[in-house]
């Protein structure tokens, strides 16, 4: 399995990036590390509301949301989830946000 060093922390992560162990991704360097993989320059307030959402869902259900459920629950079109997360919400969002592959969506 592969690693990803970063700002101190190791992590693990699969052959696509993303993070093994969903608890080590809740950090602020796993955050800034994919934001930078991203080329999002800076995080908004609307970057938070997508990850929280996404965290929160997948707390409960233990899956990502599927797109029209994240879009619906953020208030935000597709279209501006993917203008955050240029990646899209499956790749790049989900990333960010400590969650495993969707499957389907990647």
């Amino acid at each position: 399995m592969p690693n990803v060093d970063f700002q101190g922390k190791t992590f693990d992560v699969d052959e696509d990036g993303f993070i093994s162990n969903y608890e080590d991704g809740k950090c602020k360097e796993w955050l800034q590390y994919v934001k930078t993989q991203e080329g999002i320059e800076e995080l908004t307030e609307e970057h938070n509301k997508v990850i929280q959402v996404l965290q929160e869902y997948y707390e409960k259900n233990g899956i990502a949301p599927m797109v029209r459920v994240l879009s619906k629950v953020t208030g935000f079109k597709l279209k501006h989830i993917y203008e955050l997360f240029p990646s899209g919400p499956g790749k790049g969002a989900c990333k960010m946000a400590g969650l495993p592959k969707p499957t389907g969506c990647v």
